[in-house]
């Protein structure tokens, strides 16, 4: 069935509650694990029931923020989120007294058993008005972005259709098109910054009430984080500080002299090649074309997967007005299909959404048969292993996308993958700071974003531009806003990412394997049990970043001495 057949319709609260509390007696109650296990799956339908719902709502209303009718369906989920978490919240505590634990987690994973122990723990009816009011500040924040329109060159654009003049080899388009994006925001600083403070002033109330010191505490917990903690993160942070920043450096020194500018500026940084970026060699249509031919031949299970994608038209990839900035990849459970969301741009950047979402998506293709929508995804830094490895595991075909500008690409492309890497601390640290200081003021938490830019990042130069000096960069990164603490998870798979490139060249069959393998487990380990699945070493260990940093510096001369 096509995406656009799929029905909507909003359910009603009360006649849920009802159903969804007899059952949940009914779990209490069984005489036998058999008995239980048959309850537990009835209300997993319910369950899945509310989450297609939800899912479908939130998708439609992404494709199109002016949608009358889904802006009212997501204020009804905003409202009612809370509410249905209350009631999983009650599935939890019966799973969690159950007499049949064992029953349980061989039916469904300790994992699975651990997550429900984290939902319980960052979740009371104390805070229900407080998730609302969370919901209302993320959704008003996704319409304040969504809502820009912006007139350049006789044109009314969005923030994601000013991007590819923001890549421009002229270096006039460059800057008027990035004054034109972030002046956007200095425009707005004011509900920026609102927006933000109310949301962290929320999100500590509601640790308060949990009876936790701070957000940071809740934050792991919400994310699902079994185990490492927050002292094992700022090792990461100190050899991404160590070993990364340097050579990112060395990268941005490079890249002005290619470029001719005697001092990169953040109006040069995304520009690699002074006669312009690699190019896909075709539109979104030929992107998909030529995406059908790599997904075929890199294994059957791709082949099945792009199809299946294709055939129920499971992808929204164009930018139009009206629709949410970003992308994403989600999951529609009683449908078992993943979904792909993006802004196609012109750009080499369509090509990581085609490989790093369809990485998400593949996953969730993989393990669709898992029951439990906690463990359908694994946890979010599992999940952007799948995503990140995608995009280098799809290396050998990039030449059918940019033809002659293949190696231009690899060379960005991984360029760009290893100086993501002191950006992502940043956005960690940040939020680590903020949250540990939640009565902040909005000027010095930008003040705080800027000295840590200084720190992770000493190579940018905002040449004076006010709104960014001021350290309101931070306003375009959605997760800060949305999924607080969600970003280290990508640092986290990067570096698993830059194990699977390092192993391709030395047997690429293994590699599959070991990529399907963690692609089928789902939701149903750990992110450190999943590291082991793939044969990868932990980002915690000890010289596992020193470990890559050769490889990157081989791959990153190969692909520049072929441009």
């Amino acid at each position: 069935m096509k995406f656009r057949d799929y029905k909507y319709e909003r359910p009603n609260y009360d006649k849920v509650k009802q159903l969804f509390l007899g059952l949940v007696e009914k779990i209490n109650n069984a005489f036998t694990y058999e008995e239980q296990y048959k309850y537990i799956m009835e209300l997993n339908d319910i369950r899945k029931q509310i989450e297609t719902m939800s899912s479908i709502a939130s998708i439609r209303n992404s494709i199109n923020t002016a949608d009358e009718f889904y802006e009212k369906e997501i204020d009804y989920w905003d409202e009612h989120g809370p509410l249905y978490t209350e009631l999983n919240a009650d599935f939890y505590k019966a799973l969690i007294n159950s007499k049949y634990k064992k029953g349980i987690i061989n039916d469904f994973s300790e994992q699975f058993y651990k997550i429900c122990e984290c939902s319980l723990k960052s979740f009371s009816s104390e805070i229900i008005g407080d998730l609302q009011e969370e919901n209302k500040l993320m959704s008003k924040y996704t319409k304040l972005l969504a809502s820009a329109k912006i007139n350049f060159k006789n044109e009314e654009l969005n923030l994601s259709g000013l991007y590819k003049y923001m890549l421009s080899n002229n270096r006039v388009e460059r800057e008027e098109s990035s004054k034109a994006y972030y002046n956007y925001f200095e425009q707005h600083e004011d509900e920026f910054d609102t927006i933000y403070d109310e949301l962290v002033k929320i999100r500590h109330n509601m640790a308060k009430k949990l009876g936790f010191d701070s957000f940071v505490e809740l934050g792991y917990i919400r994310m699902q984080r079994t185990d490492y903690n927050p002292e094992m993160v700022v090792n990461i942070r100190k050899q991404v500080l160590e070993y990364i920043v340097p050579l990112c450096n060395k990268l941005y020194e490079i890249q002005a002299k290619r470029i001719n500018v005697e001092k990169l500026t953040y109006i040069d940084e995304n520009l690699e090649f002074l006669d312009g970026n690699a190019e896909i060699k075709g539109d979104s249509k030929y992107i998909i074309e030529n995406g059908i031919k790599m997904y075929g031949e890199l294994s059957k299970e791709t082949k099945e997967f792009f199809d299946f994608m294709l055939e129920n038209e499971l992808m929204d990839l164009e930018t139009k007005h009206n629709k949410s900035a970003g992308g994403y990849c989600t999951y529609i459970p009683e449908y078992k299909a993943p979904f792909i969301f993006s802004n196609f741009n012109g750009t080499s950047e369509d090509m990581d959404v085609l490989t790093h979402e369809a990485g998400h998506a593949f996953q969730l293709f993989m393990s669709r048969d898992i029951e439990m929508q906690e463990i359908n995804f694994p946890t979010l830094d599992s999940c952007e292993i799948h995503s990140m490895s995608m995009e280098f595991i799809t290396y050998p075909w990039m030449e059918i996308f940019f033809k002659e500008d293949t190696n231009k690409y690899k060379f960005a492309h991984l360029c760009s993958a290893i100086k993501f890497l002191p950006y992502g601390v940043v956005v960690d640290e940040f939020q680590h700071i903020i949250y540990e200081n939640p009565s902040m003021s909005k000027d010095e938490r930008k003040r705080i974003w800027r000295d840590l830019e200084k720190k992770y990042l000493p190579h940018r130069d905002y040449e004076g531009n006010e709104i960014l000096e001021k350290g309101c960069w931070y306003f375009k990164q959605g997760h800060i806003f949305k999924d607080p603490f969600y970003y280290i998870d990508y640092v986290l798979a990067e570096i698993c990412a830059f194990q699977f490139l390092k192993k391709m060249d030395e047997n690429r069959e293994k590699i599959w394997k070991d990529y399907l393998s963690i692609c089928k487990v789902g939701g149903t380990q750990s992110f450190l049990e999943i590291v082991k699945s793939g044969n990868l070493i932990s980002p915690f260990e000890e010289g596992c970043i020193q470990s890559i940093i050769k490889n990157l510096e081989t791959n990153v001369d190969k692909y520049e001495e072929n441009l």
